[in-house]
């Protein structure tokens, strides 16, 4: 399996470091050409209206949205959840979004960085928490029907999947767990 982590801005090594001691093969993505090798790819954190223009600038906005809309898997992790959903709320007004998971999501809805904060998660279909890493974390304003929400923090949504897409509004390459990786790699 060949995982591509769009690697434009953002914490996109080690999302390919946990995917590689999976035993995926890895490639950085950072034009479109580097998606003929992939079959899934992870969209990292980092900054979602930063990321919005470079993935216009380098051209590859479109070619990942004609994956996506050819049924490729995708796991998006805070600006990548940003990124996948149907609309953002308080983002740039030229901003688009991949619309690949039906969500209306506002940037920092945990707060600035200095409201960054860990929590063991309760995770569906795991058998003990995940030690989540929230930073500068979105927040779900709106679920579609199809959405299934994995994981919540006091009610809010904060890891979603509907078809092959998956997004969490934390870091998981920041723990030493590499569970949601591994189910991301799974489906």
């Amino acid at each position: 399996m060949n995982v591509g982590v769009l690697a434009l801005q953002g914490a996109f090594a080690r999302h390919g470091e946990v995917a590689a001691s999976l035993g995926a093969s890895v490639t950085e993505v950072r034009r479109p050409g580097d998606l003929e090798a992939i079959d899934r790819l992870i969209m990292p954190g980092g900054e979602s209206t930063t990321m919005s223009f470079l993935l216009e600038s380098s051209g590859l906005f479109d070619a990942i949205q004609e994956r996506i809309t050819g049924g490729m898997p995708v796991f998006g992790t805070c600006a990548g959840m940003i990124l996948l959903s149907t609309e953002i709320l308080d983002g740039r007004d030229d901003q688009r979004c991949f619309g690949a998971i039906d969500l209306a999501v506002q940037r920092n809805a945990f707060g600035r960085q200095v409201d960054s904060f860990e929590t063991p998660l309760p995770v569906e279909g795991l058998d003990a928490p995940f030690p989540a890493v929230f930073i500068r974390a979105p927040g779900v304003v709106h679920i579609g029907g199809e959405v299934d929400v994995l994981a919540s923090v006091d009610n809010r949504p904060v890891l979603c999947r509907q078809g092959p897409t998956m997004v969490a509004a934390f870091h998981p390459e920041l723990s030493d767990d590499r569970r949601l990786h591994q189910l991301f790699l799974e489906r």
